[in-house]
């Protein structure tokens, strides 16, 4: 994507903390990575929508996490939109970027135009998986498809599932920087709470979200509700322009917003596309079958193939060499 203007602040999480309110956010500006994700594939724009608004949740909910290997984000309905899929991987070291990708399956034929990207949905599931690696046990939380919109859905399930009022600012479209070329750009802002008791929650009553789920005024109360509140009304402010134009750095941004809640950032993360596919990975899938299983999926040419869902990658390979026979007739 060397054709796209390159921006200092872009493709970078910013943490932050409001000092005088006890809330804690990140800034994020994407562009390369966003462009990477999507022109792995030919999606239709309100799919093309979804894809960047569930990228931008990725990244930011990512660098909120003390990750030392895999979040991911899904989402499955009913609808023409069918799965939205992301991965977000923490840096192998100190200093490098965390890497995403991200993938979507729809139906084209059911597709409705006139419709708003999230009602392709329909009805189904958000679920945050987190997966700390070899020895750790997998975490998955899950929540309904509810609010109006991806974003709502994940503060759903912070509310929900983690008990941390949450709140999302995004935006993300297409535009064009002088002498440039048209390209997507996305920005965004996350807050969130400090982790406190809430007596709604002690005592298991009802939330006062969607069907009855928790939502951030559940969570809190007296002085902390009306800190949050505060800042939701600050951030509610921000401009479009503010979140993803060329002017104003994610540090200008904070103070325009919150100057009198003393922001405090620290040092911004970067993030890039990046796939964790490979042909070992794909012969390993493949070990559990036997020769004859492997007939059924061995194409004319004598040749397995496989298809890589997020970057495309194309793998040809020798049956013989595949499933848990492989090397059995040379022993």
């Amino acid at each position: 994507m060397s054709s796209i203007s390159q921006i200092a602040w872009d493709d970078t999480v910013l943490p932050f903390q409001l000092d005088r309110c006890d809330i804690r956010g990140r800034v994020c500006r994407l562009d390369g990575l966003l462009n990477t994700v999507l022109s792995q594939h030919d999606y239709p724009e309100k799919i093309e929508a979804l894809v960047a608004e569930m990228t931008m949740l990725t990244a930011l909910i990512g660098q909120s996490i003390d990750l030392r290997w895999k979040l991911s984000l899904q989402v499955r309905g009913d609808g023409p939109a069918r799965i939205l899929a992301t991965d977000y991987y923490g840096p192998e070291s100190e200093g490098e970027p965390a890497k995403i990708r991200a993938w979507a399956s729809f139906d084209k034929d059911r597709l409705d135009e006139s419709a708003e990207p999230f009602d392709l949905i329909g009805k189904g599931y958000f679920a945050i998986l987190i997966d700390q690696g070899e020895g750790m046990q997998p975490y998955q939380g899950i929540t309904p498809i509810a609010g109006g919109s991806l974003t709502a859905c994940a503060e759903t399930y912070f509310a929900q599932s983690e008990q941390l009022p949450t709140r999302f600012e995004l935006t993300a479209g297409r535009s064009t920087l002088p002498g440039g070329v048209e390209s997507w750009r996305a920005g965004g802002v996350m807050l969130q709470h400090m982790p406190k008791a809430s007596p709604s929650v002690a005592n298991d009553e009802g939330g006062g979200g969607e069907d009855g789920v928790l939502a951030a005024s559940d969570l809190l109360e007296d002085d902390a509700e009306e800190n949050w509140n505060r800042a939701n009304i600050l951030l509610s402010s921000v401009e479009e322009l503010e979140l993803i134009g060329p002017s104003v750095e994610p540090t200008q941004l904070l103070l325009r917003l919150f100057h009198e809640e003393e922001p405090r950032v620290y040092d911004a993360k970067s993030v890039k596309f990046g796939c964790s596919c490979s042909e070992d990975k794909v012969r390993n899938s493949l070990s559990m079958y036997s020769a004859k299983d492997l007939t059924h999926m061995t194409k004319e040419d004598g040749t397995i193939t496989a298809d890589c869902q997020f970057c495309g990658a194309h793998y040809v390979m020798d049956p013989a060499s595949c499933g848990k026979d492989a090397g059995a007739a040379g022993e």
